[in-house]
């Protein structure tokens, strides 16, 4: 990896060296079926690139990892591909200031899920090709210059098996024999895309008439594996774009610029989506083989626009490098959820948002590793690691604020000032920034320093003193910052007294507005109101911070959190008291309590399986070793006992199923599992579809009650691309040394399996009851990790790294090897380290809570 590396340095150089004018690539990707995967399986790539030099006879390079090179030509010169190609760049000297490369190699198919991915169906044997890039794998597909400000518009062409269909960013035509598509608008490397197979293939289309009287019609596609076919609703999936493409149209004033829009969902993926003008591709587990919940067309509605954003925010106008990936990641995420509340039926996005992706920041924000919004991207590596919760999920809350704090209509007034300013054309933060004082008149300097160049996240707890006639005589705000990063934020917060009504209710009665600055800010409006049960910093969550709770607070949620009727705020809480249990101040079995008593209450569903994931989190690596056993007892009788009392064939009832699964462990429960399988047991209203069988499979092969044979029957009743991933997972998962030496081979010495593959291994090994049976693989752990960082791919490593840490051999022993690796490797690629640095922290965390739950029962 360390020779495919791109410094911003060298990206800096190279961008004021030169710029692009066009691409055209050739590809030939016939080679994807037929013969056999003995080497390399590689297709040809011929790229032509015309490019200005501003300096003549100056030296610079293209980026290329391939096999190899065939031919290299610059300005009619052929160059010894074996002198200028050393792997992954290409040298190039003596410059004009106008010229041609030509470069003809062979690229290989991927099986990490980074450049022209190859998937063979298991189902029907057919073959299924797919590009993901970001942030630098196109140089995998063609040769080129491999960063975002090196926008250019790009010619492609495709030769394909026959009977197969080809999509690009642009319209494609079939012609003798060869794909030919529509020249592009000028964009990013990263952002060109390929999809290729024999795929399902609906289309529709969006028509508009804009505001100048002309007609905007956009080409509607989706696509998806034909094995997928019976299950793909892409009625739904066009239900949502065409809702988002109408609430840009009218808030962002500039129509999509790139023609067609469609959407693949793609196997083995291993992201979420990604946002490729024209052709937007999806993990193909968007969509739904068995019954799922609203919470996932929810994630899915809010992923479809997520991407359409980025059309506008990463597509059209670009961050000048990886620095301001919060100019794209940042927007996306937060439009996302705005407009899915204001144009879809989700309208309770922002409890999602609040429950879900800020638990997502809050972790990231008090890792060793945190960063500013805007980070410090040194090179490619960094870039990779910075697709993380602080990018998304915090840059969104940030900008969430920031609405608030400039107001709607001047925040879309300067998004819609930046995109004409800026169209297809790169940008960094001051860009942003002026169209925003522009528009609001604020002072965006001094907002920016606070929020976007600072890192760390403040937590507000309430000071609240009471007369003796049972008033509020004095209300105070206390703000505080960790050591590490002491900055004391700026806050617009919302402050809510609740109180129990006659009825039982617990309701809000009272609300003020203020602006939180240094410790202690005191909010006068709510003096001489009566005497609250609960004290709610940051009701309605209009700002990015931990909430902390008094103790008459706190103990009011103890009697009654599930009494709370506004969703939102009782989303806010559970987040809150999951904060306090993360932090060490609130015993995990106390957390396990609050969910047993009042998670069967809960309405909404997103939120009650973030706190199904909570409780399980808790159980694993908060609470104390000893309470483990009847911690996980208490757990599975909770979630039958719910799961008998829900409401038949509900969403909640399905919910309630797969957590009895999750922590299904004592002999009758793996009997009830066990006959819901076979059909021996029931429970009134639960369909046990062929997803929910694999749910149930899982603890049985954990426990040792299915063994390779029941596997392998499930796998017959189920062989799928999606069975095979259930399948691999469920043999790692099985209680056996000889097995989890298999899949510690398969995963660390081997690079037979693809990502997804990888991926189900890893979950198989790391079982929580399997803690013994894994422990020998601690100290082999940090013998192997810098050997596979520098012989696989990043994406590879990166899954091996973070899936192999030994977090469930939760000792000092094991912190201590951790800090001994990392001192010892002070050389290691910074990357590595930090991935290292994070899982160490979080080990350091989970030990600080088993502390604070052994504590807490002593206490009792």
């Amino acid at each position: 990896m360390p020779g495919e590396n791109l410094s911003r340095d060298e990206a800096r150089e190279r961008a004021a060296l030169l710029s692009v004018e066009g691409y055209e690539v050739s590809l030939d990707l016939r080679s994807a079926v037929g013969g056999t995967d003995a080497g390399p399986r590689t297709f040809r790539s011929v790229t032509t690139i015309r490019f200005r030099s501003v300096e003549p006879g100056a030296t610079t390079f293209a980026d290329l990892i391939a096999p190899s090179v065939t031919a290299v030509s610059l300005n009619g010169r052929d160059l010894d591909p074996g002198a200028v190609f050393d792997g992954s760049r290409i040298l190039l000297e003596d410059l004009a200031e106008d010229n041609e490369l030509v470069v003809d190699a062979q690229c290989a198919y991927s099986r990490t899920g980074e450049g022209m991915h190859r998937f063979v169906d298991p189902e029907d044997g057919e073959v299924y090709l797919y590009t993901q890039y970001e942030p630098a794998d196109s140089r995998r597909v063609f040769a080129n210059f491999e960063q975002p400000d090196l926008k250019a518009p790009f010619r492609f062409e495709v030769r394909a098996p026959e009977g197969w269909v080809v999509w690009s960013n642009g319209v494609g035509e079939l012609a003798d024999g060869v794909w030919k598509f529509a020249e592009t608008k000028p964009i990013s490397t990263y952002i060109t895309a390929f999809v290729a197979g024999p795929y399902h293939y609906v289309t529709d289309s969006y028509e508009r008439v804009l505001d100048d009287g002309t007609r905007l019609e956009i080409p509607l596609g989706a696509m998806c594996r034909k094995g997928l076919a019976r299950h793909f609703d892409s009625d739904d999936v066009f239900l949502v774009t065409k809702q988002g493409l109408d609430f840009f149209h009218d808030n962002f004033d500039y129509p999509y610029p790139f023609g067609k829009y469609d959407q693949a969902f793609v196997p083995e993926y291993n992201l979420g989506a990604m946002e490729n003008p024209g052709l937007v591709t999806f993990r193909e587990e968007f969509i739904f083989r068995g019954r799922v919940t609203q919470a996932s067309y929810e994630r899915r509605a809010n992923v479809i626009l997520h991407e359409m954003a980025h059309m506008w925010f990463g597509d059209l106008v670009t961050m000048v490098w990886w620095d301001d990936l919060w100019l794209k990641e940042s927007f996306a995420d937060f439009m996302g959820s705005f407009s899915m509340v204001e144009a879809t039926r989700f309208t309770n996005g922002w409890i999602t948002f609040a429950n879900n992706r800020k638990s997502w920041a809050y972790r990231a924000d008090q890792l060793p590793s945190t960063h500013p919004i805007t980070a410090d991207i040194r090179d490619l590596e960094d870039a990779k690691l910075n697709f993380d919760g602080i990018t998304y999920a915090k840059g969104a809350s940030v900008l969430k604020q920031l609405v608030a704090y400039v107001g709607r209509d001047a925040f879309l007034e300067g998004a819609r000032r930046y995109f004409k300013r800026h169209a297809y054309g790169n940008t960094q933060l001051g860009d942003l920034l002026s169209v925003l004082e522009e528009t609001s008149g604020r002072d965006m300097a001094t907002w920016s320093r606070s929020w976007l160049q600072t890192a760390g996240v403040n937590s507000l707890t309430p000071q609240v003193i009471l007369s003796a006639e049972g008033r509020v005589t004095e209300l105070a705000i206390l703000q505080e910052a960790a050591e590490s990063h002491p900055e004391l934020r700026p806050h617009r917060v919302a402050v809510g007294l609740y109180r129990r009504s006659p009825e039982g209710a617990v309701e809000r009665y009272a609300r003020a507005e203020v602006d939180v600055e240094g410790p202690r800010t005191v909010v006068g409006e709510l003096v001489g109101t009566e005497a609250p049960d609960l004290v709610l910093v940051n009701d309605d969550d209009l700002t990015y911070c931990k909430i902390r709770f008094d103790e008459g607070s706190l103990a009011a949620l103890r009697d009654g959190l599930g009494d709370i009727t506004d969703p939102l705020a009782r989303a806010l809480c559970w987040s809150a008291l999951w904060n306090l249990t993360r932090d060490a101040l609130m015993p995990a079995r106390d957390f396990i309590d609050l969910v047993l008593r009042f998670a069967g209450r809960e309405t909404d569903i997103g939120v009650l399986q973030m706190l199904h994931a909570w409780a399980n989190s808790a159980l694993t690596h908060y609470a104390a070793p000893g309470w483990r056993g009847e911690g996980g007892r208490l757990l599975a009788e909770g979630a039958l006992r719910e799961l008998r009392l829900t409401e038949p064939g509900s969403q909640h009832q399905l919910t309630w199923a797969r957590f009895f699964a999750a922590v299904a462990s004592g002999e009758a429960d793996l009997q009830l599992l066990q006959g819901l399988l076979e059909g021996t047991a029931k429970i009134d209203g639960l369909e046990v579809d062929q997803e929910l069988r694999w749910a149930f499979l899982e603890p049985l092969a954990a426990h040792g009650v299915a063994d390779e044979g029941v596997i392998a029957a499930e796998l017959a009743r189920d062989d799928t691309a999606s069975g095979k991933r259930h399948q691999v997972r469920c043999l790692a998962a099985r209680p056996s040394a000889a097995v989890k030496a298999q899949a510690w081979a398969s995963v660390v010495e081997s690079d037979s399996l693809s990502n997804a593959l990888v991926e189900a291994t890893i979950a198989g090994f790391a079982q929580s009851s399997h803690r013994e049976l894994t422990a020998p693989y601690a100290s082999k752990y940090f013998e192997v990790i810098e050997r596979v960082w520098g012989e696989r791919s990043i994406q590879i490593g990166m899954d091996v790294v973070k899936g192999l840490f030994p977090s469930l051999q939760d000792s000092r022993g094991t912190l201590e090897a951790a800090d001994a690796w990392l001192a010892d490797h002070g050389a290691a690629a910074p990357a590595l380290r930090r991935l290292v640095l994070e899982a160490r922290d979080d080990l350091g965390r989970a030990l600080w809570g088993q502390a604070c739950d052994s504590a807490g029962a002593v206490g009792e």
